[in-house]
C-alpha cells in the first residue's frame, strides 16, 4: 500500500444512512403486505390499507393508489399526534383508526385493515364471530367482536375500533370489514387471512342451523395454550 493511500481518510457514512436504510426497508414492508393483501383476495381492488409503527408514529399506505404502483416514497409517515409532515402523499383515509390503535396497544407494530369477503358479509349482517370453533382464540379472545358503524376516515369510527382492540387483535367494522393487528406486518396479515378462514366457516355453519359454541371455560384453556403455540412455546 502507498503511504499516500495510507494516509488517506476512510469514507464513513453520511449521519443517519443505517436509519433511512431501515426506514426504507419499513416502506417496502408495508408495500409488499400490501401486495399480499390485494394479490391473495384478502382486500380487493385499491381496499383496505396497511401500516407499521415507525418512530413516534407510523409507516401508512397512502389514499387512492393501485398497490402495484407503490414505490418506498409514497408510503406516509404520520406523527403519533396525527400530524403529516410537508412533502407527503396523502394517507390513507383510514388512519386515524390506525393511529388509534397504536395508541391503544403500544406492543403492537402492525395493522391490517381489509374488505375480505366473508368478514364483510358479517359486518354488514352485524355479527360478530363467536366461539364457534376454537381457534377463535388466535384474535386473543374467547370472541371476534363487532363494532358499530361509522363514516369511514371519521374520529367516531377510530374510537370504535379503539374500544374493539382493547381486548382483541382483531374485529369486524359494522357495514365495512376486518381489521387486525401483530406485532409484525407477517403476524397481522397472517391474523386477517384466519379471521377471513372464520368468517366464511361460521358464515357456512349459519346456513345449517344455530351454532353450538364452545364454553367460556373451555376458551379460556385455547387462549392458554395459544400462549405456548408453536415456537412461542421456547422463548
Amino acid at each position: 500500500m502507498s503511504t499516500d493511500a495510507k494516509k488517506r481518510p476512510r469514507k464513513s457514512k453520511p449521519p443517519g444512512t443505517a436509519q433511512l436504510v431501515a426506514e426504507t426497508a419499513a416502506r417496502r414492508a408495508v408495500i409488499d403486505t400490501a401486495h399480499s393483501m390485494s394479490r391473495s383476495g384478502l382486500s380487493p381492488g385499491r381496499s383496505g390499507n396497511v401500516s407499521c409503527r415507525w418512530g413516534e408514529g407510523m409507516l401508512v399506505t397512502p389514499t387512492g393508489m393501485a398497490y402495484d404502483a407503490l414505490e418506498p416514497a409514497d408510503i406516509v409517515f404520520v406523527t403519533c399526534a396525527g400530524t403529516v409532515p410537508s412533502g407527503q402523499r396523502k394517507p390513507s383515509s383510514e388512519w386515524r383508526f390506525h393511529l388509534s390503535a397504536y395508541n391503544t396497544r403500544s406492543e403492537i407494530g402492525a395493522v391490517v385493515h381489509t374488505h375480505s369477503l366473508h368478514a364483510t358479509v358479517l359486518a354488514c349482517a352485524h355479527k360478530p364471530i363467536p366461539a364457534f370453533h376454537y381457534m377463535v382464540a388466535a384474535a386473543g379472545g374467547k370472541d371476534i367482536p363487532l363494532v358499530p358503524y361509522a363514516t369511514f376516515g371519521t374520529e367516531e369510527l377510530s374510537r370504535h375500533v379503539e374500544s374493539g382492540l382493547k381486548h382483541r387483535n382483531a374485529c369486524l367494522m359494522a357495514n365495512h370489514g376486518q381489521i387486525a393487528i401483530g406485532p409484525t406486518l407477517t403476524a397481522a396479515l397472517e391474523l386477517a387471512h384466519e379471521v377471513e378462514v372464520l368468517a366464511e366457516q361460521y358464515y357456512k355453519v349459519l346456513t345449517l342451523g344455530k351454532p353450538i359454541l364452545l364454553s367460556d371455560a373451555e376458551m379460556t384453556l385455547m387462549l392458554e395454550k395459544f400462549k405456548a403455540y408453536g415456537q412461542r412455546a421456547q422463548e
